[in-house]
């Protein structure tokens, strides 16, 4: 049986995008003006709003829904009448939940605002929207629109609430700290382990729960993460209880660049390429965080270590996680056995020190 266990690093390699605004025609009332055929830019412009795959609403200068485009109304499941003239008495309509929001009132003090908020489709679905407002002026600098455009972040937000709740809920203690050591989150099982309640621990730092002599693993490891040198380091140290008695732990640390969306991402690219590149037979399993387990049959040791450095190979590549370009790494170790009673814990230990070798030392690799 093989066991290897993976790492992931990643490096942002995105750029910036920088969207391009359009103007609008408009008489002096404040009314919109539909569009009418006649002149290659009418035709063009109105194409380029009913045809624009991204939801826009168009408001006049005083914040009063005047236009949206198809794609808007799919997003909402509203037709346009719907979300242009709204009935007084229905609360749940999008021009008092989408159209009114705060982000428009935003947009007219700051000139840009984005903000994120939810609606309740008519079918009962809740949609998360991420709305962009920017003004349009006329030639002479005055407001006289506002471009609303919204983008669905349903799975993103999905995903941000099953990882709250993946945190509190885990059974081991989990913790995130900022880039100067101060605590920011910490589930009840971290807060069972060292005997505090969560408003005693946040806004302290690490160290100051650190048991006296173990100062320096937490300092150096924090260090080395905050200055790149390294994205994940396992650490043995030990905490101070609330009743003074020291608390050993193993603490895995780190760093979040992008967001648990982008985490996300990472990791499922990391298990597609696992599952592509296993044999049949394989189990390919999250053992926890950013590692990987893979079980298998090997004909002998080679054969094992050849399957690991394809596995290596194969998690070296450059793949795109919400939004940015990032590449992904892993480090990979082994552990082989003829002995069908070996614990399955002891392969995990030998294959994480063969994992941590071959990482300081990458000649090895």
């Amino acid at each position: 049986m093989t066991c290897l266990t993976d790492m992931l690093t990643a490096q942002n390699q995105g750029a910036a995008h920088d969207p391009t605004l359009l103007g609008s025609s408009a008489d002096r009332s404040g009314e919109f003006v539909p569009m009418t055929r006649g002149t290659v830019e009418d035709v063009e412009w109105d194409a380029v709003f009913d045809g624009a795959a991204v939801p826009t609403a168009v408001l006049d200068g005083q914040g009063h829904p005047r236009y949206v485009n198809p794609a808007f109304c799919t997003l909402l499941g509203h037709g346009a009448p719907d979300l242009l003239q709204p009935s007084p008495r229905d609360s749940s309509c999008l021009r008092n939940a989408v159209l009114q929001h705060a982000v428009v009132g935003d947009t007219i003090a700051h000139g840009r605002a984005v903000a994120e908020t939810w609606y309740h489709k008519p079918d009962g679905q809740i949609v998360w929207v991420r709305l962009s407002g920017s003004t349009v002026k006329d030639s002479v600098g005055q407001r006289c629109w506002i471009l609303l455009q919204a983008e669905d972040v349903t799975t993103g937000r999905s995903r941000e609430m099953l990882w709250e709740q993946c945190f509190a809920a885990a059974p081991t203690g989990m913790a995130l700290l900022d880039l100067q050591g101060h605590w920011t989150s910490v589930n009840d099982a971290f807060c069972d382990l060292l005997g505090y309640r969560r408003d005693e621990i946040l806004g302290l730092q690490f160290s100051d729960l650190t048991y006296p002599g173990d100062e320096d693993q937490g300092d150096t490891a924090l260090a080395d993460l905050r200055a790149g040198r390294t994205t994940t380091v396992s650490v043995e140290k030990r905490y101070r209880h609330k009743d003074g008695h020291p608390i050993t732990v193993l603490i895995r640390s780190s760093v979040d660049q992008y967001g648990h969306l982008a985490g996300d991402h990472l990791l499922t690219a990391a298990a597609d390429q696992l599952l592509r590149g296993v044999p049949p037979g394989a189990t390919v399993a999250r053992l926890g965080g950013d590692e990987f387990v893979i079980t298998c049959l090997a004909d002998d040791t080679p054969a094992a270590e050849t399957l690991r450095d394809r596995i290596a190979e194969l998690l070296d590549t450059t793949t795109t996680a919400a939004g940015h370009t990032v590449e992904l790494k892993a480090s990979v170790g082994i552990a082989v056995t003829r002995d069908p009673t070996t614990p399955p814990e002891e392969l995990l230990h030998t294959a994480d020190r063969d994992m941590y070798t071959r990482k300081k030392n990458p000649r090895n690799t």
